[in-house]
């Protein structure tokens, strides 16, 4: 019987694992599929087309962690203790570039032999 019963858990995980890959397969397609059409329409902007590229990173990230780490089996402490300094990572990857950016943008605009940013005039004194 152990052996039936053994033979039922591999063809689950098999399926399982045809399950992701056509899942993952789907979106990549999904995100070619909105490169070419940017590629050649312009359609949607890229600043869309970037969002839409990285929530789906994600979402293929978060799956392939959920299904082959077996995270969402886990209890929710530990999801937790994987995803939050994963989300920190992330955020201080976005503050230190963040960061650099004004840094870089700050040296350039008061580097010498730029014009200094333009003051408010005060008005001219009225003649009378």
């Amino acid at each position: 019987m152990a052996h039936t019963h053994s033979a039922h858990d591999k063809d689950a995980q098999v399926k399982v694992i045809w399950k992701t890959f056509w899942i993952l397969l789907g979106i990549t397609i999904v995100e070619v599929g909105m490169a070419f059409l940017h590629l050649y329409t312009g359609f949607p902007s890229k600043l869309w087309l970037n969002s839409l590229f990285i929530l789906l990173t994600l979402f293929k990230a978060f799956y392939i962690v959920a299904e082959f780490m077996h995270l969402k089996h886990e209890i929710k402490n530990l999801i937790m203790t994987i995803l939050m300094p994963l989300m920190l990572f992330i955020w201080f990857i976005i503050a230190f570039l963040a960061d650099g950016d004004s840094q870089k943008n700050m040296r350039r605009n008061l580097s010498p032999g730029t014009k200094a940013p333009r003051e408010a005039a005060a008005p001219a004194p009225a003649h009378h």
